[in-house]
């Protein structure tokens, strides 16, 4: 009986392969000694984008042991060996081989142009599927109809239950210049944004499709296909910004995708790259005095990558061979002079320039110079297409998979399927309005959707640890506060890892409040099970005592003596029952009080006993009630105290998981401002050596700021006014007493002292 697969093996530890694709695999019997393999047209393409491939060679791996089937389940076939596990899978008569080290699967397909379709973890002898969107066919996500931008809602739908990191990769570029094409690669497959072989754009509005990242475990890949600009039967080309907008606002690399070479009428029609200062706001509402709103670009823009399609000249500069990269920085040189059309020409370059600072360049052949094969391009096999392209196309497909960033916002708030979902539905709204999108308020719309939602995460969490951690009713007031704090304190770490540009603190605030309540209802809960167990006790064991009252046993003379050793009995068998609750002692008092009024009748009574008797048994019932009530009185002020302390353990943990966060969030704007003075210095030594002294200058004042801005927030006490301030919203959410408030304040105070 012959396998279903054999598979290819470059090394057994070679975990570093990406894809196999355009393989041909030889069906063979398995043996228990060894075989030979072997395999044609077929490309390795390792993780390091600079190693050369290896592509249409001959292959043979003699003396290769063919591995035995250990476990099948389904279409799932899994063979091990030594230190590897090998899965080959047959779905949908395409050929799937994985190769793993027992924690992380890759799933290579080989089938051409499908580098990878799924992934997974192993996990004992059982395949569990990663999380995330598996769309068979790309999605329309911004619709553009009748030059009115609007939100598909199946599309928001999906990226609303992803909840994993997105890296998005926008596509933008002129109408019927192979933009989709060069997407369905991406994707893995020949169909999957429309194509269109007419001089119609195909693509309308933006289209979308999430597939599981192919490097990142638990990581969607989200492809961008955009709407072809300058259609001349659009009519309305502000329609062509909006959607250039969107794209660069929503996408962690940007590919702007051209014909020919990049020259002067490329530049030229890059003209929308000029118009982002007119089309995006890095802030709702800049100062006076403060640098240009377009200067904060740099620090949410995505990376750039032009890509140069049908290119047929030599990469070569002044007789030199240079690489894609040197080709697109030298197109991207400023030209001296000062006429409109340089000028006009020199704009779309230092936008490109100051806007973007990471940026790359590939350049592709035609895939084929068959023009009527061209018109049909997804159906063409893998095999068929220009070797150049091929090789063009994997380096492309490559770097985007090892090299594209996960969509990020100001101060590397990371962005995933749900808090994209968020952004797009904001900026089209924002853009129907009239307005201008905005990301300082995108970012205000997530932060109150987040953290309204990371509040009610916290508050479960809580309510959820307490109910699960408690046995009610609890021995001590101390043993519940102490449960108290634990769940606390995880709360408040859930609230932190789920919240950000929390302003003013409002939501850990309403936090603080949420928990304080539910912390009374357990107390209270706590007390009202002390009492109900605490009451079943004395019922119990005074029955014999009452029974006693009812049938006059005590009315006899020296009755007084029975009731007194009747009584002190139940008091010493109440003493020995264990976890009566924080309520025992004001239970045990509240029968010796209704006893009390019983006791005296009884002595009074009591023939036996002498009038100085009786007034001795009198004065003894009175002290006996006065202790009891000290002793109460005792513990309350001590159950008092403990709650103080609780409340203070509570603004402590508070104010030291915020402290932490805010420490975090400043390293971040920090690294952030950081990243943009080193782009902003060398763009200023590019243009002073490019022979553009004036313009240099010109980013003297920008530089200047930016600077001041990095020391003021390294050296900032803000961090500690804010710290204080909350300190004391804190402390007047808690209700005590007017004196140990003061306490709690004066502890505040010494929080913030430093030695």
């Amino acid at each position: 009986m012959k396998m279903m697969l054999a598979f290819l093996s470059w090394h057994l530890m070679a975990l570093d392969l990406i894809a196999l694709e355009s393989a041909i695999l030889l069906l063979t019997t398995p043996s228990c000694g060894h075989s030979s393999i072997f395999l044609e047209n077929f490309s390795l393409l390792p993780t390091d984008p600079s190693s050369s491939y290896i592509r249409n060679q001959r292959l043979f791996l003699k003396d290769y042991l063919l591995l035995q089937p250990t476990h099948q389940s389904g279409n799932l076939i899994i063979m091990e060996s030594h230190a590897l596990l090998y899965v080959f899978n047959r779905c949908r008569n395409q050929d799937i081989v994985v190769i793993t080290d027992r924690l992380d699967c890759y799933y290579y397909s080989l089938v051409p142009g499908v580098h990878k379709i799924i992934q997974g973890a192993f996990l004992g002898w059982q395949v569990v599927m990663a999380s995330g969107p598996n769309m068979t066919a790309p999605i329309c996500l911004v619709e553009n109809y009748n030059m009115q931008l609007s939100v598909n809602p199946t599309a928001i739908q999906i990226l609303e239950k992803i909840s994993q990191p997105v890296v998005v990769v926008a596509i933008v570029g002129l109408y019927r210049t192979g933009k989709s094409y060069l997407m369905n690669r991406l994707g893995g497959q020949n169909r999957g944004f429309p194509l269109g072989s007419t001089v119609q754009s195909k693509t309308k509005g933006i289209w979308m499709w999430c597939v599981p990242h192919p490097t990142k475990p638990n990581h969607t890949l989200v492809l961008l296909d955009t709407e072809g600009l300058g259609d001349v039967e659009k009519g309305d080309l502000k329609n062509d910004s909006w959607i250039f907008a969107l794209a660069v606002l929503l996408c962690s690399t940007f590919v702007y995708n051209s014909l020919g070479t990049i020259n002067h009428q490329a530049l030229e029609q890059l003209h929308y790259v000029t118009e982002l200062t007119e089309l995006i706001r890095a802030k709702s509402s800049p100062k006076r005095d403060e640098i240009e709103d377009s200067a904060e670009f740099v620090s949410f823009f995505p990376d750039f990558i032009w890509a140069v399609r049908d290119f047929t000249l030599e990469l070569r500069l002044n007789d030199h061979p240079i690489t894609e990269d040197e080709y697109l920085e030298n197109a991207l040189k400023l030209i001296s002079g000062k006429n409109s059309r340089i000028q006009a020409s020199n704009k779309p370059r230092e936008c490109i320039r100051h806007f973007f600072p990471k940026r790359k360049c590939f350049v592709f052949d035609r895939p084929t110079n068959d023009t009527k094969l061209l018109a049909n391009i997804e159906n063409i096999p893998e095999n068929e297409l220009d070797p150049n392209f091929r090789t063009q196309s994997n380096n492309f497909c490559s770097y985007i998979f090892t090299h594209a960033r996960i969509k990020t916002l100001r101060e590397g708030l990371m962005v995933t399927g749900n808090r994209l979902r968020t952004l797009v539905v904001t900026y089209v709204d924002t853009i129907n309005t009239g307005a201008v999108p905005c990301l300082e308020n995108a970012v205000t719309t997530l932060a109150q959707l987040e953290n309204s939602e990371a509040v009610q995460k916290a508050a479960s969490h809580y309510s959820e640890q307490m109910a699960q951690r408690l046995k009610l009713p609890t021995d001590t007031l101390q043993e519940l506060l102490g449960v108290h704090a634990d769940c606390e304190r995880e709360a408040i770490a859930v609230f932190m890892e789920h919240s950000f540009k929390d302003e003013n603190q409002t939501f850990q605030k309403t936090l603080v409040e949420l928990i304080k309540d539910k912390k009374e209802h357990f107390l209270q809960q706590n007390e009202e099970a002390s009492v109900k167990y605490c009451q079943s006790i004395l019922d119990q064991i005074s029955k014999p005592l009452m029974e006693s009252i009812s049938a006059g046993t005590f009315s006899a003379p020296g009755g007084h003596k029975l009731y007194r050793q009747a009584k002190e009995s139940i008091e010493w068998d109440y003493s020995q029952v264990p976890r009566k609750g924080v309520k025992a002692n004001e239970v045990l008092q509240g029968f010796l009080l209704s006893q009390a009024s019983i006791e005296e009748s009884i002595w009074q009574a009591d023939k036996a006993l002498s009038d100085g008797e009786k007034a001795i048994a009198a004065e003894r019932a009175c002290k006996e009630a006065a202790e009891r009530e000290q002793n109460l009185l005792k513990q309350k002020l001590l159950e008092q105290e403990q709650q103080i302390e609780a409340q203070q353990r509570s603004l402590q943990e508070n104010i030291a998981q915020l402290e932490k966060k805010l420490e975090r969030e400043r390293e971040n704007i920090i690294k952030e401002q950081n990243m943009m003075l080193e782009h902003k210095l060398k763009v200023q030594r590019d243009l002073l050596n490019e022979g553009f002294r004036k313009k240099s200058e010109e980013m003297n004042e920008e530089i200047r700021q930016l600077k001041y801005r990095i020391e003021t927030t390294e050296n900032s006490p803000s961090f500690l006014q804010v710290l204080e301030r909350f300190g004391s919203e804190i402390v007047s959410i808690f209700t005590s007493p007017g004196r140990i408030i003061g306490n709690i304040i004066k502890g505040v105070s010494s929080l913030f002292k430093k030695n």
